[in-house]
């Protein structure tokens, strides 16, 4: 099994910034996979970012690409989203998951509680 809890979410003005952090526990060994998804009220789970954590290799969402970026450190077990130039319509609850691959975001089968991330202008 594996666990994951984020943390760092909050509100912010338009153009600001904020790192998501995701602590991950358990048995990892078939994880090869981080992602960050949200959810923003009255909408689908999208998938934002993720990471093939072996390769290094990240994807992004059309709409956050060049804003923000996933990353990990492998001395914390942790996983960060840092988002910049943030914008009103990434209000969301930001959920930090893990799969055993990133092909799809289908895939994810182990979830962190959510954090919320509110965007005003």
């Amino acid at each position: 099994q594996v666990q994951l809890v984020e943390s760092g979410g909050g509100s912010v003005q338009a153009g600001g910034s904020l790192r998501l952090s995701c602590v991950v526990s358990g048995n990892t060994h078939s994880v090869n996979c981080m992602g960050w998804l949200r959810q923003a009220p009255g909408k689908e789970r999208e998938g934002v970012a993720a990471m093939q954590t072996g390769a290094g290799t990240t994807f992004y969402a059309d709409s956050v690409r060049g804003r923000f970026t996933i990353s990990q450190d492998n001395t914390k077990n942790t996983v960060y989203l840092q988002m910049n130039s943030l914008k009103p319509e990434d209000t969301a609850m930001y959920y930090c998951a893990a799969a055993f691959d990133c092909q799809t975001n289908l895939n994810y089968k182990y979830w962190g509680q959510g954090t919320e991330v509110t965007v005003s202008s």
